[in-house]
């Protein structure tokens, strides 16, 4: 059967069906109309470099005849009302809506931002001075003359950071730590933009949040560390228990390192004797990770292992003893020529808090765009007075409020009144995650900001066409999808009578090539292949290795054409020899075979021998035969001086 991933693939650039009021109509087909600038929109999207353009046009304007022709088929059977579809279709808007909600050229900024700091590390230590919610004037003036006092010892070049602190707190509270290696996404980006800007041994200046004030300092730079795999034994402390009362765990600990140095199968004492819950069913081995994941003494010990396999010495931390195994590690990328990792930046960027610097800025762009009027008779005095009554008294209702009904600013023909904004002031200050101590003139800007971007997503397709051509795009590939399987890819497949008869008009086409009968071996590694080779050739059944290999070897028996025996350039195959290992470079899996029969070319192929070949040509009568019907049924009629316009 057709490769049903192939199709949408192939038919994906084909898609568009973007509505031109006044348009040069191409084709129509029936009484439905398509425009020049839809065909152009659809045709360029492939971006083919063609040698002659009017027979690329002549080729695409009978592929997109025939999209079309199908999809209103779709739409004749109701097919884009499945619940399936509208559910399909629904997933994807939820998929790719906020790619559409920030500034593209800000998120590019932010993710060169991320990628010139993720090429660093920076150890840091932090002093803090909480301040509460209730702290009075005073409490707050103690908390920043310590952290003024330590920034100054610091700028000083003391680095007893301890008396520091121990002599700050004199004063007020302090809290201070190391925090070890930091990168880019490892720390809040408020924080990260202070400690990047730093040079090495540099004292930031005192920085406030709603939590406190803090100052950071950069204790020493490094190169990245990039990213590590790494599998672990844990045997952990009980409660109450450290390093100084459990000889005994230490001792099964000595002895767990012993067995792993004399060839022991790490992954194997990891499930057996691990007490890390959530790795131990993974043979140890944790989730990909960069610097600032774990503890700076627990990546002390992982950054001491130089190469792959590598096992650390029993150690010890706030959990318990560790054994870790380096498996293996990935330098960051140091140029932009590597567009993956690029890729997995901005995605990143995306997914984390910074985006908000570019959303807030996308919101103002927009305004305009959604016909923004601000209602001057609203007083802004009014709305900051009320927004202090309902943050004293939440339990009242907004609508109890003077300005409830008032209209503050309006989105072409949608008003946000005066209960708008006490409730978005009720809902952001009594969240913790969000409210960061802002004065009312900041929260109404943000509620402008926040109004914007929520009407302009729930109203995307209205305001951008390149979100509404790819939700088109999306809805017509499923439906395309759909109608092809009930009209010819089943309907082929499961017409046992057509396929024989059409076998029997054709069977010059269903020949051999020359071919061989093989066993297959498709293993996880080179090392893994040669092992199999190695007992293959000592005798061993082939049904035995591939029971006994724990899924690390899958193995068949099938007649190939040589030219699909995966083997080197050259190789001469000679029955009951092994060619050499095949090696993918892409995941290290290696394949070869096991010569078993040679055929010379031409035989004849039995119907279930070229039933696959069968199907796919079938398929093609069968769908012809359907376009056919449907050309009946919606008559196609170029436009030929418009065609001829393409090619100007």
């Amino acid at each position: 059967m057709l490769n049903k991933l192939k199709f949408i693939v192939f038919f994906s650039f084909l898609l568009s069906t973007a509505n031109t009021l006044v348009a040069q109509t191409l084709f129509s087909y029936g009484t439905n109309l398509v425009s020049k600038e839809e065909f152009l929109k659809a045709y360029n999207k492939n971006k083919i470099v063609v040698v002659d353009k009017q027979a690329s046009l002549k080729e695409y304007l009978e592929l997109y005849t025939k999209f079309k022709l199908k999809v209103k088929a779709a739409q004749d059977l109701g097919i884009d009302t499945l619940p399936q579809l509208q559910y399909d279709l629904q997933s994807f808007k939820t998929q790719v809506e906020d790619s559409y909600m920030s500034d593209e050229k800000s998120v590019e900024a932010l993710t060169n931002e991320a990628f010139e700091r993720i090429q660093k590390d920076v150890h840091t230590y932090y002093f803090f001075g909480p301040i509460k919610d209730d702290a009075t004037p005073t409490d707050t003036l103690k908390a920043y003359e310590a952290l003024k006092e330590i920034g100054k010892q610091l700028k000083e070049g003391n680095t007893a950071y301890n008396q520091i602190a121990t002599d700050a707190s004199k004063i007020s509270v302090v809290k201070h730590g190391d925090i070890g290696f930091v990168t880019a996404f490892s720390v809040p980006y408020e924080y990260e933009n202070i400690i990047y800007k730093l040079g090495a041994g540099q004292t930031s200046a005192i920085f406030r949040s709603k939590k406190g004030i803090h100052i950071f300092k950069n204790i020493e730079e490094r190169k990245s560390a990039g990213k590590w795999r790494i599998a672990q034994i844990l045997l952990a402390f009980a409660p109450g228990q450290d390093a100084s009362n459990t000889p005994e765990i230490k001792a099964k600990a000595d002895s767990i390192y012993d067995l792993v140095k004399n060839g022991s199968n790490f992954a194997f004492l990891a499930k057996t004797y691990s007490d890390d819950k959530m790795t131990y069913a993974a043979g140890g081995e944790l989730p990909e990770f960069t610097t600032g994941k774990f503890q700076p003494s627990f990546e002390k010990e992982i950054f001491k292992l130089s190469k792959n396999g590598d096992v650390s010495l029993v150690f010890t931390t706030a959990f318990g003893y560790h054994i870790i195994k380096r498996l293996e590690q990935t330098p960051t990328p140091s140029t932009t020529d590597a567009s993956n990792f690029l890729m997995e930046l901005k995605q990143r960027v995306q997914q984390d808090g910074r985006i908000n610097t570019a959303k807030e800025k996308f919101a103002q762009e927009i305004l305009s765009k959604l016909g923004y009027k601000k209602n001057s008779a609203t007083k802004e005095a009014d709305l900051f007075k009320y927004a202090d009554s309902i943050t004293k008294n939440p339990n009242i209702a907004s609508t109890k409020f003077p300005i409830a009904n008032k209209t503050v600013f309006s989105f072409n023909k949608t008003t946000f009144t005066g209960t708008n904004w006490l409730n978005f002031i009720k809902e952001y200050k009594t969240n913790n995650e969000l409210y960061q101590g802002e004065n009312n003139a900041s929260l109404l800007t943000k509620f402008v900001n926040t109004s914007a971007l929520d009407f302009y997503k729930k109203n995307l397709e209205t305001y951008n066409a390149d979100y509404k051509y790819q939700m088109l795009e999306f809805k017509e590939g499923n439906m395309l999808f759909e109608i092809m399987e009930r009209k010819v890819w089943s309907k082929a497949s499961n017409d046992n009578v057509g396929l024989q008869k059409y076998y029997e008009a054709n069977k010059a086409k269903y020949k051999w090539a020359a071919s061989a009968l093989v066993l297959l071996f498709n293993c996880t590694s080179e090392a893994t292949a040669k092992k199999v080779i190695l007992d293959l050739n000592a005798g061993k059944s082939w049904k035995n290795i591939t029971e006994e290999a724990n899924n690390t070897i899958q193995a068949d028996s099938a007649r190939y054409e040589l030219t699909q025996i995966p083997v080197k350039e050259g190789a001469t195959l000679i029955i009951g020899n092994t060619t050499e290992p095949i090696i993918n470079a892409l995941d290290g899996t290696a394949s070869f075979v096991k010569i078993l029969k040679l055929y010379n070319a031409n035989e004849q192929r039995s119907f279930d021998e070229a039933k696959g070949l069968i199907i796919n040509d079938y398929q093609t009568i069968v769908e012809e035969q359907w376009l056919s019907e449907l050309k009946k049924k919606y008559p196609v009629k170029v436009n030929e001086n418009v065609f001829k316009s393409l090619l100007k």
